[in-house]
């Protein structure tokens, strides 16, 4: 029986704006970490095609730690850090490929790397039942949610209700593709891993590593993504020269006034590893000196910096400013890990002509336009004409949880639940809270001062949990049975009681009024999801907007009556 062909679990990328030329692929390489390392380059036959293989080490005279085990221990301890690295760069049908070994990935600047071309392969081909990892970003938050189940889940089971969160990486079981480590068995289950590069078991002789990428590319090029995960790529790269021109003047104009939250820190997608290990953190914007040396990278040093320079040039200042990463707390330059531009540890949120665009990783991002035009009839039916709730103004100044402690007050009938949670045996420690506010008619209010995106796509997911919890747990009706009964006396709940109506009533951050236009376009997604979600439940969605009370001047403050 002959032997099945070698294969070896690997990283691919495919790069972009690099012509199918081995003198293009050694221009696109990053010079500095070939000097640094004394690089060799050669230029294989074998495979075939256009090929450059780049390899060296990075080495280190005394490994990072040592002087430390020698001041605890008062013995001296000086051992030597070597790294191997190696890059093999291809040209495959007008398409240039990187994979590579160790250390050879830093070689590549991230720039020309294709940033969707594992994570647009995984949504064609990983198994939706079977997902084994998930990193995903929330936009206007800065927060990264990374999930894993060695074991594998159905991507329904994973929380993904905010169908308008980044996905940046995607993890799970491939099935009937040819590739070589499937060839003798068709229905053999291979893992890939898909973000900015593509991992996955490839063949190790050439021929059949050439075949494993040409199938790759088959998939990319004929293959629409599988329907469960097709959100993956309803957030879509921009490319239009004149709207990145326009994005990058309002961004400018941004970086020139002072944060409101619009701006926030992120760690680069392919580059946590990086961000875990260091020690320390070097910030240069638009200065000959060194830079600023934190513990952290220092988001408010990065804007302090920007801010000060001249209109027009500040995005300019990011881009060629640098942050850099050490494995020790002098962050000396044989400690650094890697440096990259500065604009990579931003992102943004940018409104133009009623769209709203979100920066990451260099990188301009936008809801796609055809899929929000699909939503916009359902999401129009979420704003009824007329609200089915009275609420009160919110007051300047007023926080949220003084708002829900007031409508009772205001609006007789209403009942505030507001961090009033209901425990369980399942919910011991910090229970689960079913709803801000209920209404006479035992509607469900969830309400929310919506500063972005993020805290709407908690408001949601607070919803469905809440509903999840009553649903499935006999416990959970009962506990919050007794406390409408204890706060609203003659009006208990009926046995049994489900919601049949949810209502999420929001407060856009500026006091601008909420309508389909003015929801934040991620927010819009996820509104969708959530409401049929929730329908498949048997329960109506309605969205209200909650007006701002405008200020007063002092001498007539005193005599404010809430509506």
């Amino acid at each position: 029986m002959p032997s099945r062909p070698p294969t070896s679990l690997r990283t691919l990328y495919r790069l972009k704006g690099v012509a199918p030329t081995v003198e293009a692929m050694f221009d696109a390489l990053d010079h500095a970490q070939l000097d640094h390392v004394g690089a060799e380059i050669v230029m294989p036959t074998a495979p075939g095609v256009p090929a450059l293989l780049v390899t060296g080490s990075f080495e280190k005279d005394v490994a990072r730690w040592c002087p430390e085990v020698s001041l605890t221990t008062g013995v001296e301890v000086r051992l030597p850090v070597s790294r191997p690295a190696a890059l093999l760069m291809l040209a495959v049908d007008d398409e240039v490929y990187a994979l590579g070994c160790d250390q050879g990935f830093r070689f590549v600047p991230d720039r020309v790397k294709d940033h969707r071309f594992g994570l647009g392969f995984a949504a064609r081909r990983v198994d939706p039942a079977r997902i084994r990892d998930i990193v995903s970003h929330t936009p206007g938050g800065g927060r990264t949610d990374m999930t894993m189940i060695p074991a594998g889940a159905s991507v329904w089971s994973l929380g993904l209700v905010e169908h308008a969160q980044i996905v940046r990486r995607l993890g799970g079981h491939l099935e009937q593709i040819p590739l070589t480590t499937s060839r003798d068995t068709p229905t053999r289950v291979c893992g890939v891993e898909g973000g900015v590069g593509l991992r996955l078991r490839l063949g190790v002789r050439s021929a059949d590593l050439i075949a494993d990428i040409r199938s790759v590319a088959r998939v990319l090029r004929a293959e629409k993504p599988t329907p469960e995960l097709e959100f993956v790529e309803h957030v879509r790269t921009v490319r239009d020269d004149h709207l990145l021109d326009r994005l990058e003047a309002a961004l400018d104009t941004l970086l020139g006034e002072l944060p409101d939250g619009r701006i926030s820190a992120a760690i680069p997608a392919d580059r946590w590893k990086d961000y875990v290990d260091a020690r320390a953190f070097r910030a240069r914007i638009a200065s000959p000196a060194a830079g600023r040396v934190t513990d952290d990278f220092d988001l408010d040093y990065l804007l302090s910096r920007t801010r000060v320079q001249r209109a027009g040039s500040r995005v300019a200042a990011l881009r060629d400013g640098t942050v850099s990463l050490y494995c020790h707390p002098r962050a000396e330059r044989p400690d650094r890990i890697w440096s990259s531009s500065a604009l990579r540890w931003i992102e943004a949120e940018i409104s133009l002509d009623g769209r709203r665009f979100f920066l990451l990783d260099e990188h301009w991002y936008g809801i796609d336009q055809a899929y929000l035009n699909s939503n916009r009839a359902h999401i129009e039916r979420l704003f009824s004409p007329s609200s089915s709730v009275d609420l009160p103004a919110w007051s300047p100044g007023e926080t949220e949880r003084a708002y829900n402690a007031r409508v009772p007050d205001v609006r007789p009938g209403y009942v505030s639940f507001d961090r009033d949670q209901v425990r369980t045996e399942l919910h011991t420690a910090n229970g689960v809270e079913i709803c801000d506010l209920l209404t006479p008619d035992n509607a469900l209010v969830m309400v929310k001062r919506a500063k972005g995106s993020d805290a709407l796509s908690h408001l949601f997911s607070q919803a469905l949990v809440a509903v999840q919890t009553l649903r499935n747990s006999p416990e959970a009706r009962r506990r919050f049975t007794e406390k409408v009964a204890e706060k609203r006396k003659g009006q208990p709940l009926p046995e049994g009681f489900l919601p049949s109506k949810i209502v999420f009533a929001i407060l856009l951050r500026d006091g601008a009024p909420l309508t389909a236009d003015t929801l934040f376009p991620f927010s819009q997604v996820t509104l969708v999801q959530t409401a049929r979600t929730l329908a498949s439940w048997g329960i109506r969605t309605e969205v209200a907007g909650i007006n701002s009370m405008a200020p007063l001047p002092a001498a007539s403050a005193n005599r404010l009556v809430p509506a």
